[in-house]
C-alpha cells in the first residue's frame, strides 16, 4: 500500500473498524439475550444496528469516491424495489458488485434486511464478515455436498423475516476476469454449449434450491446485469477508499417468480437461458455504452450516509481524546510503540480487505465434468 494511499486509508480504516466492533457488539449482545426470546425483535434491532455500520462504506461510494450508480429500470419494476422479498441474479463483473448492491439496498429501504450467499471464508473478515454473520448471510464452501444443507436450511430460515428482504445469488460462482472467461470458452467449445463473451458459465444447483424454498413466499426475481461504459476506468475497493469515482451502469428486470416452471430441470434450464440473454445485452451495452432498452431512474444522494459517518466520526474521535488524556498513552515509548502497533494492525487489516475484494485473487469456481453434449444448451453444473 503506498504511503499516500495510507494517509488516507488508514484515518478511513481506525473510524471503520473501531465504530464496526462497536456495532459487532451490540450485535453479540442482541444475538445473545434477545434472539432466544424473540427472532422477530433480534432481526428488527439488526436492521438498524448493521446500517449503522454498512452505510459507512454506502458513504464510501457516494459522498468520498462519488461513484455514478445510473440504474436503468421499467418503472413499476423501481417503485417495488423494497417493497417486496426478492431473489436477485446479478452478474460479478466488478470487484464492488456486492457494494453497488448496498447501495441500491440503500436507495429501496432494505440495506439492513439485504443479504446475500458469500463464500465461507468471507465470514471471518474482521467487522464486516462478523456484521454479515449476525445478519444471516449464507456461507458456502463452494462444494454442493457440504452446502446443500446450509442453503435449505438458510433459505428456510427466511421464511419469516418481518421485513422486506433481498438475498443475492452470485450464479457465475467467482468473480469476471479474463482468464476466467477463456476458461469458460474453452469448456463451453468442448461440451458444444454457446460460448460466453461477457459472462461466465451459471452454477445452477444453488438457484433451483433457492425457487424450490422461496416459491411460496417471494414474489419476484431481479436480474441485475452491472456494466462498467468504456469511458469509466473499473471501480476497486484500493479506487474507493483514494476517493476516485467511477461510473458503473445497473440494468434491472422484474420476474415474476410464480412464472418459473415447476420443474428443477427446467428452472435451471431458465437460469441459464437468462444468462444467455445477459450475455446478449452486455454485447448491446458495450456496442451502445448504455442501457437503451429501459428508461433511467434517479436513485439520488441520500445524506444519510454522510450523516452517520459524520456522527461515527465525532464519537470516535471525542472518545480517542478522551482516552488520551486520561492515559497519557503518547507519554511514552511504550505508549508511543502501542499506538505504531495498532496503526499497523489497522494497516494490515484494511489490505486484506482490499485484497478479498480484488477479482484477481478471487477463487475460480469447479467446473462439474461432463461428457461432450452437442446441445446447444448450457450444462448444469
Amino acid at each position: 500500500m503506498a504511503i499516500a494511499a495510507a494517509t488516507v486509508i488508514v484515518p478511513l480504516g481506525i473510524l471503520f473498524f473501531i465504530s464496526g466492533l462497536f456495532v459487532n457488539l451490540i450485535q453479540a449482545v442482541c444475538f445473545v439475550l434477545i434472539r432466544p426470546l424473540s427472532k422477530k425483535t433480534y432481526r428488527k434491532i439488526n436492521r438498524v444496528v448493521a446500517e449503522l455500520l454498512w452505510l459507512q462504506l454506502v458513504w464510501l461510494v457516494d459522498w468520498w469516491a462519488g461513484v455514478k450508480i445510473n440504474v436503468f429500470a421499467d418503472n413499476e419494476s423501481f417503485s417495488l424495489m423494497g417493497n417486496e422479498h426478492a431473489l436477485l441474479l446479478p452478474n460479478h463483473r466488478s470487484d464492488i458488485d456486492w457494494l453497488v448492491g448496498w447501495v441500491l439496498a440503500q436507495r429501496s429501504g432494505c440495506l439492513g434486511s439485504s443479504i446475500a450467499v458469500m463464500k465461507k471464508s468471507s465470514k471471518f473478515l474482521p467487522v464486516i464478515g462478523w456484521s454479515m454473520w449476525f445478519s444471516e448471510y449464507l456461507f458456502l464452501e463452494r462444494s454442493w455436498a457440504k452446502d446443500e444443507n446450509t442453503i435449505k436450511a438458510g433459505l428456510q430460515r427466511l421464511r419469516d423475516y418481518p421485513q422486506p428482504f433481498w438475498l443475492a445469488l452470485f450464479v457465475e460462482g467467482t468473480r469476471f476476469t479474463q482468464a476466467k472467461l477463456v476458461a469458460a470458452q474453452e469448456y463451453a467449445t468442448s461440451q458444444g454449449l454457446p460460448i460466453p463473451r461477457n459472462v461466465l458459465i451459471p452454477r445452477t444447483k444453488g438457484f433451483v434450491s433457492a425457487v424450490s424454498h422461496m416459491r411460496s413466499f417471494v414474489p419476484a426475481i431481479y436480474d441485475i446485469t452491472v456494466a462498467i461504459p468504456k469511458s469509466s476506468p473499473s471501480p476497486t475497493m484500493l479506487r474507493l477508499f483514494k476517493g476516485q469515482s467511477s461510473v458503473v451502469h445497473v440494468h434491472i428486470k422484474r420476474h415474476l417468480m410464480k412464472e418459473l416452471p415447476e420443474m428443477d430441470e427446467a428452472v435451471a434450464q431458465w437460469c441459464k437461458d437468462l444468462f444467455v440473454e445477459k450475455d446478449k445485452l452486455l454485447d448491446k451495452h458495450i456496442a451502445e455504452d448504455t442501457f437503451s432498452d429501459q428508461p433511467l431512474q434517479d436513485i439520488g444522494r441520500p445524506a444519510k450516509p454522510l450523516l452517520v459517518v459524520c456522527s461515527w466520526a465525532c464519537i470516535v474521535g471525542y472518545g480517542a481524546l478522551k482516552f488520551l488524556q486520561q492515559s497519557s498513552l503518547l507519554s511514552s515509548w511504550r505508549g508511543i510503540a502501542l499506538s505504531a502497533f495498532i496503526l499497523a494492525i489497522v494497516t494490515f487489516l484494511m489490505q486484506i480487505l482490499i485484497l478479498f475484494t480484488q477479482s484477481e485473487r478471487s477463487t475460480p469456481a469447479k467446473v462439474a465434468a461432463g461428457k461432450p453434449r452437442m446441445t446447444g444448451r448450457v450444462q448444469q453444473q
